[in-house]
Protein backbone atom coordinates (compact mmCIF):
# COMPACT_ATOMS: atom_id res chain seq x y z
CA UNK A 1 0.00 0.00 0.00
CA UNK A 2 1.60 3.39 -1.17
CA UNK A 3 1.64 6.76 1.04
CA UNK A 4 -0.53 8.14 -1.71
CA UNK A 5 -3.41 5.27 -1.60
CA UNK A 6 -3.84 5.59 2.60
CA UNK A 7 -3.40 10.14 1.94
CA UNK A 8 -6.33 9.74 -0.95
CA UNK A 9 -8.14 7.23 1.94
CA UNK A 10 -7.83 9.25 4.67
CA UNK A 11 -8.92 12.79 2.61
CA UNK A 12 -12.47 10.68 1.37
CA UNK A 13 -13.44 9.84 4.67
CA UNK A 14 -11.97 11.91 7.57
CA UNK A 15 -12.73 16.05 8.64
CA UNK A 16 -10.01 17.80 7.23
CA UNK A 17 -8.62 19.15 10.06
CA UNK A 18 -7.54 15.52 11.24
CA UNK A 19 -6.04 14.07 7.44
CA UNK A 20 -2.46 14.77 8.83
CA UNK A 21 -2.57 13.70 12.55
CA UNK A 22 -4.46 10.68 10.36
CA UNK A 23 -1.48 10.27 7.94
CA UNK A 24 0.97 10.46 10.60
CA UNK A 25 -0.36 7.39 12.70
CA UNK A 26 -0.07 5.33 9.61
CA UNK A 27 3.72 6.86 8.72
CA UNK A 28 4.57 6.05 12.06
CA UNK A 29 3.52 2.02 12.03
CA UNK A 30 2.51 1.35 8.24
CA UNK A 31 -0.36 -1.06 8.19
CA UNK A 32 -2.72 -2.02 4.96
CA UNK A 33 -5.50 0.55 5.21
CA UNK A 34 -9.17 -1.06 3.61
CA UNK A 35 -12.43 0.60 3.17
CA UNK A 36 -15.07 -2.12 3.03
CA UNK A 37 -18.56 -2.17 2.47
CA UNK A 38 -20.73 -1.88 4.80
CA UNK A 39 -20.96 -4.84 7.84
CA UNK A 40 -23.93 -5.28 10.03
CA UNK A 41 -21.35 -7.08 12.86
CA UNK A 42 -18.90 -4.21 12.94
CA UNK A 43 -17.95 -1.31 11.93
CA UNK A 44 -13.67 -1.53 11.64
CA UNK A 45 -11.46 -4.36 12.90
CA UNK A 46 -7.63 -5.22 13.27
CA UNK A 47 -5.59 -7.83 12.31
CA UNK A 48 -2.05 -9.40 12.17
CA UNK A 49 -0.86 -12.32 10.62
CA UNK A 50 2.60 -12.95 11.74
CA UNK A 51 5.77 -10.97 10.57
CA UNK A 52 5.93 -11.53 7.22
CA UNK A 53 2.88 -10.32 6.75
CA UNK A 54 1.98 -5.80 7.44
CA UNK A 55 -0.92 -5.54 9.75
CA UNK A 56 -4.17 -4.55 8.36
CA UNK A 57 -7.08 -2.15 9.36
CA UNK A 58 -10.51 -2.27 7.62
CA UNK A 59 -13.64 0.33 7.99
CA UNK A 60 -16.95 0.66 7.02
CA UNK A 61 -17.48 2.60 3.27
CA UNK A 62 -20.78 3.98 5.16
CA UNK A 63 -19.49 5.61 7.75
CA UNK A 64 -19.86 9.42 8.42
CA UNK A 65 -16.41 11.28 8.64
CA UNK A 66 -16.55 11.94 12.40
CA UNK A 67 -17.17 7.86 13.56
CA UNK A 68 -14.57 7.08 10.73
CA UNK A 69 -12.33 9.18 12.56
CA UNK A 70 -12.94 7.69 15.38
CA UNK A 71 -13.06 4.21 14.19
CA UNK A 72 -9.97 4.59 12.81
CA UNK A 73 -8.05 5.93 15.72
CA UNK A 74 -10.03 2.69 17.65
CA UNK A 75 -7.99 -0.04 15.76
CA UNK A 76 -4.76 2.22 15.85
CA UNK A 77 -4.91 1.73 19.04
CA UNK A 78 -4.91 -1.98 18.75
CA UNK A 79 -1.91 -1.86 16.12
CA UNK A 80 0.38 -0.15 19.02
CA UNK A 81 -0.87 -2.79 21.61
CA UNK A 82 0.00 -5.07 19.23
CA UNK A 83 3.50 -4.08 18.32
CA UNK A 84 4.23 -3.38 22.12
CA UNK A 85 2.37 -6.60 23.82
CA UNK A 86 1.99 -9.20 21.02
CA UNK A 87 -1.44 -10.68 22.04
CA UNK A 88 -0.14 -11.14 25.77
CA UNK A 89 -2.94 -9.08 27.13
CA UNK A 90 -6.69 -8.14 26.80
CA UNK A 91 -7.22 -6.38 23.56
CA UNK A 92 -9.46 -4.19 25.14
CA UNK A 93 -7.52 -3.86 28.61
CA UNK A 94 -5.82 -1.11 30.78
CA UNK A 95 -3.03 -1.05 27.67
CA UNK A 96 -5.98 -0.94 24.75
CA UNK A 97 -7.72 2.02 26.76
CA UNK A 98 -4.89 3.63 27.57
CA UNK A 99 -3.09 4.03 24.19
CA UNK A 100 -7.02 4.56 22.53
CA UNK A 101 -7.49 7.66 24.88
CA UNK A 102 -3.32 9.05 24.01
CA UNK A 103 -3.94 8.92 20.99
CA UNK A 104 -7.60 10.29 20.61
CA UNK A 105 -6.08 13.26 22.81
CA UNK A 106 -4.99 15.49 19.51
CA UNK A 107 -7.89 15.40 17.76
CA UNK A 108 -10.56 16.15 20.61
CA UNK A 109 -10.87 19.99 19.87
CA UNK A 110 -14.09 22.23 18.15
CA UNK A 111 -11.67 22.29 14.92
CA UNK A 112 -12.28 18.16 14.51
CA UNK A 113 -15.79 17.12 15.89
CA UNK A 114 -19.04 19.39 16.41
CA UNK A 115 -19.88 20.13 19.75
CA UNK A 116 -22.38 17.67 20.38
CA UNK A 117 -20.38 14.78 19.83
CA UNK A 118 -17.37 15.85 20.93
CA UNK A 119 -19.05 16.38 24.46
CA UNK A 120 -20.09 12.86 24.27
CA UNK A 121 -16.63 11.87 22.81
CA UNK A 122 -14.67 13.69 26.25
CA UNK A 123 -17.09 11.82 28.58
CA UNK A 124 -16.64 8.51 26.72
CA UNK A 125 -12.61 8.52 26.53
CA UNK A 126 -12.71 8.95 30.32
CA UNK A 127 -12.54 4.86 30.29
CA UNK A 128 -13.81 3.97 26.69
CA UNK A 129 -15.64 0.72 25.83
CA UNK A 130 -14.83 -2.04 23.58
CA UNK A 131 -17.54 -1.13 21.04
CA UNK A 132 -18.99 2.47 20.70
CA UNK A 133 -22.00 1.06 20.10
CA UNK A 134 -22.08 0.24 23.74
CA UNK A 135 -22.95 3.65 24.62
CA UNK A 136 -25.78 5.03 23.52
CA UNK A 137 -25.44 8.55 23.89
CA UNK A 138 -22.77 8.76 21.90
CA UNK A 139 -23.92 6.94 18.96
CA UNK A 140 -26.64 9.04 18.51
CA UNK A 141 -24.65 12.10 18.60
CA UNK A 142 -22.55 10.20 15.77
CA UNK A 143 -25.90 9.53 13.98
CA UNK A 144 -27.61 12.85 13.93
CA UNK A 145 -23.97 13.64 11.36
CA UNK A 146 -25.29 10.83 8.93
CA UNK A 147 -26.41 11.65 5.36
CA UNK A 148 -29.95 9.71 6.22
CA UNK A 149 -30.06 10.98 9.93
CA UNK A 150 -33.48 11.84 9.68
CA UNK A 151 -35.00 9.01 7.97
CA UNK A 152 -33.46 6.79 10.75
CA UNK A 153 -35.28 4.65 13.48
CA UNK A 154 -33.59 2.60 15.92
CA UNK A 155 -35.22 -0.82 17.16
CA UNK A 156 -35.31 0.84 20.87
CA UNK A 157 -38.14 3.05 19.51
CA UNK A 158 -40.26 0.82 18.52
CA UNK A 159 -42.83 -1.00 20.41
CA UNK A 160 -43.53 -4.52 21.20
CA UNK A 161 -44.90 -6.27 18.34
CA UNK A 162 -43.66 -4.34 15.61
CA UNK A 163 -42.17 -5.38 12.19
CA UNK A 164 -39.19 -4.43 10.88
CA UNK A 165 -36.50 -4.66 8.03
CA UNK A 166 -33.43 -5.61 8.95
CA UNK A 167 -30.33 -6.57 6.64
CA UNK A 168 -33.02 -7.02 3.91
CA UNK A 169 -35.07 -9.55 6.35
CA UNK A 170 -38.24 -8.52 8.30
CA UNK A 171 -38.56 -9.52 12.15
CA UNK A 172 -41.10 -8.91 14.85
CA UNK A 173 -39.56 -7.15 17.74
CA UNK A 174 -39.84 -8.88 21.07
CA UNK A 175 -38.86 -8.91 24.79
CA UNK A 176 -35.82 -6.72 25.52
CA UNK A 177 -32.45 -8.70 26.88
CA UNK A 178 -30.51 -6.03 28.45
CA UNK A 179 -28.90 -4.35 25.26
CA UNK A 180 -30.10 -6.54 22.83
CA UNK A 181 -33.90 -7.40 21.81
CA UNK A 182 -35.11 -10.95 21.22
CA UNK A 183 -36.80 -10.91 17.63
CA UNK A 184 -38.54 -13.66 15.42
CA UNK A 185 -37.35 -13.38 11.60
CA UNK A 186 -40.81 -14.02 9.89
CA UNK A 187 -39.46 -16.01 7.09
CA UNK A 188 -37.69 -18.74 8.93
CA UNK A 189 -39.30 -18.18 12.01
CA UNK A 190 -36.44 -18.26 14.26
CA UNK A 191 -35.20 -16.25 16.98
CA UNK A 192 -32.03 -13.85 16.65
CA UNK A 193 -30.57 -10.90 18.91
CA UNK A 194 -30.59 -7.73 17.49
CA UNK A 195 -28.65 -4.93 19.44
CA UNK A 196 -31.61 -2.36 20.63
CA UNK A 197 -29.47 0.79 18.78
CA UNK A 198 -30.26 -1.01 15.83
CA UNK A 199 -31.23 1.46 12.57
CA UNK A 200 -34.20 -0.42 10.99
CA UNK A 201 -36.87 0.57 7.94
CA UNK A 202 -39.86 -0.28 6.27
CA UNK A 203 -41.32 -0.43 9.89
CA UNK A 204 -45.29 -1.21 10.75
CA UNK A 205 -46.20 -0.15 14.38
CA UNK A 206 -48.12 -2.66 16.56
CA UNK A 207 -50.84 -1.43 17.58
CA UNK A 208 -51.05 -3.12 20.83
Amino acid sequence: MTPASVQKILETHVPPAAVEYCFQLWQQSPFELKVTKSRSTKVGDFTSKGSKHRPRITLNNDLNPYLFLQTYIHEVAHLHVYLKHGNRVDPHGDEWKTTFTDLMIPVLWEAVFPEAILHELRRHMINPKASSYADTKLIEAFRKFDKNAAAYVTLDQLPEGSIFQFHKRYFKKGKLKRTRVLCVELKSRRSYLVPADAVVNNVQLSLL
